[in-house]
């Protein structure tokens, strides 16, 4: 692992000559654009076969000076610092970016002060624009949207904050600039067309489903500046890209719809992905890269949110030992796989995980080390050393709280107070790790695998009786454990179809609001739970008062922000479902154009 490491620590290093005349990978083949997207389809194959060395050697050695190749290097460093988060990479990314910018800069069409003017009142006529100039300004679009990424990562002063947005509106613009030229540009016998279109509709797309999953009170301030963002628009685009079979940002676009539905939906809406969709896109990618490190990841998930956690299981493994180059991409595999086995309830092969994540990964030790006690907590036979380990990562963990983009990680100060509750009641928690499972909104993969559901639903009701018969669990938190108990009972409830019971438990937990001491989010949890519950059975108007309650009477508490999201996410979906009865109900009145106001 070791070895590893270094390689992969020095691989946004520069190459000496020596190294490059050696590589068979180096031919002077040119700066022009024909040369350099070849050399970048060259460069795609290579990552994605996993063959990261020869990735990077592909674009060496016109990095400084040439569109693609600079873009593509800068892309390796990114990716490099957002995977480790070490100071030494995002540095390296950044240079590199800069260096991107500028060579985009350099390439972009130049108008004066009289054709500036003019934009404002008539379309530029984007045929007298070179094929150089409309590529320099997509890959400066796609460069400075990195840019501006890792802006919020590397700094934390307002200043910074401000930079980072005027990048991000100038990319917005770039992009927007794109589409026109797309649009109104005469394509007619350009081979590089298919090039050019798949990297806006991969831009515009992204940039329209990103936003549009921001809270509503966001996006009116976005709206206000300029930004819009339409969920369907951004899809509808990004499947437009995936098909573009030949164009070079195909691939982009691919990896955009795969993260959508199996990772973001689940995450930050109370929805599934469109998983026909993820397995047409993983059997076209795995027929191409059947070792590709990225694609068998993809697959262990999109099996995980089907509720097949033995297949998951397997595909994760195979990703994780499928390339030894990127060490810290192992990571991502230790995560997921650490949630597989705590679904399955088997604590100590999960805590294997969790235990490689805190001796391993520098994302957020103060997580990885709550997880891993979390997850102990859960063994009933403990070891001494075992107990000892658990108070000693319990009260060390607050230690290693981080700041990104100027702010608290939510999660960590979520953590934070667990770890002051477990020694406030004498280090005891409740079903701590089945509580993450929870946090990280996992219980909806197990709808259709009700045996799986019905395992961990035992766990709760059994420690519900113990709580409520015995005192095991007694503490000045009384309130707070069995209102936590019974939302995790209620969520159960929904997930294996019995919506009345989950009901029940879940007005339960709002009945202790005024007992609750220290987990106030449990109760705008439970009403968003009803919300769910009320839209799944088509009483909209009810899922949005409840909605409505949780987000004007309860704020500062914890994760509240991803409950926000979820509730935009939810308005949303019953937003769109009064649009279509209202269409509905308007064609069987004969009005063909009619439509109904989805303003909530």
């Amino acid at each position: 692992m070791d070895d590893d490491q270094d390689e992969f620590e020095d691989a946004c290093e520069d190459l000496s000559e020596g190294e490059l005349e050696d590589s068979h990978l180096y031919h002077p083949s040119g700066q022009d654009l024909e040369s350099a997207l070849l050399d970048a389809r060259k460069s795609i194959n290579y990552f994605f076969n996993n063959q990261f060395d020869e990735a990077r050697l592909t674009l060496k050695a016109y990095q400084d000076t040439s569109l693609y190749h600079s873009l593509g290097s800068s892309v390796f460093c990114f990716l490099e610092a957002m995977l480790t988060f070490r100071a030494k990479h995002i540095k390296a990314a950044s240079a590199a970016l800069k260096t991107c910018v500028n060579v985009c800069d350099q390439h972009r069409r130049k108008n004066s002060m009289v054709e500036t003017i003019g934009k404002m009142v008539k379309r530029p006529n984007y045929n007298s624009y070179t094929t150089m100039e409309i590529h320099a300004e997509l890959c400066y679009a796609e460069a400075l949207l990195l840019k501006s990424i890792l802006t919020f990562v590397e700094d934390e002063t307002l200043v910074t904050f401000l930079k980072a947005g005027l990048k991000i509106r100038s990319c917005f613009n770039s992009y927007k600039e794109c589409a026109e030229i797309l649009k109104n540009r005469d394509w007619t016998d350009d081979p590089h067309k298919v090039h050019f279109e798949s990297g806006v509709r991969m831009g515009i797309g992204a940039f329209n489903l990103m936003i549009s999953l921001l809270p509503a009170r966001i996006i009116k301030l976005l709206e206000f500046i300029g930004f819009g963002g339409n969920k369907a628009f951004g899809l509808n685009e990004l499947e437009q890209g995936f098909m573009l079979k030949s164009g070079l940002r195909q691939i982009l676009c691919v990896m955009m719809l795969l993260a959508y539905n199996l990772l973001v939906v689940y995450v930050l809406s109370h929805t599934d992905g469109d998983l026909e969709l993820c397995e047409k896109i993983l059997k076209e990618q795995l027929e191409q890269y059947p070792k590709g490190v990225w694609f068998l990841f993809f697959k262990g998930r999109l099996e995980f949110m089907k509720g097949n956690l033995a297949e998951a299981d397997k595909w994760y493994i195979r990703s994780w030992q499928s390339q030894g180059k990127w060490p810290h991409f192992h990571h991502l595999c230790f995560w997921e796989l650490m949630f597989v086995h705590a679904l399955r309830l088997d604590w100590r092969t999960s805590n294997k995980y969790a235990e490689s994540l805190v001796a391993d990964s520098r994302w957020s030790r103060t997580i990885y080390q709550y997880q891993q006690a979390a997850i102990l907590l859960m063994v009933e036979d403990l070891t001494p050393d075992e107990k000892s380990k658990i108070e000693e990562l319990m009260r060390t963990a607050p230690e290693f709280k981080q700041r990104l983009a100027g702010k608290s990680l939510p999660m960590e100060k979520f953590v934070i107070r667990k770890t002051e509750r477990y020694f406030a009641q004498k280090k005891f928690l409740i079903l701590p790790g089945v509580e993450l499972v929870y946090m990280w909104n996992l219980f909806k993969t197990l709808k259709s695998k009700w045996s799986l559901a019905e395992n961990i639903y035992k766990l709760v009701e059994n420690t519900l009786q113990e709580f409520d018969e015995t005192n095991k669990y007694s503490s000045n938190f009384d309130a707070d454990n069995r209102a936590l108990l019974l939302l995790l009972k209620g969520a159960l409830l929904h997930v294996m179809g019995t919506p009345l019971q989950a009901q029940q438990c879940l007005q339960q937990v709002i009945a202790l609001e005024k007992q609750i001491q220290d987990d106030t989010h449990i109760v705008p949890y439970a009403l968003v739970e009803l919300a769910v519950i009320a839209k799944n059975q088509g009483e909209n108007e009810q899922a949005v008062q409840l909605i409505e309650s949780a987000r004007k009477n309860y704020t500062g508490y914890s994760l509240e922000s991803r409950l926000h999201f979820r509730m935009h996410s939810l308005m949303l979906d019953i937003g769109a479902q009064k649009k279509n009865n209202g269409a509905e109900d308007a064609l069987e009145n004969g009005d063909e154009n009619g439509c109904y106001d989805t303003h909530l």
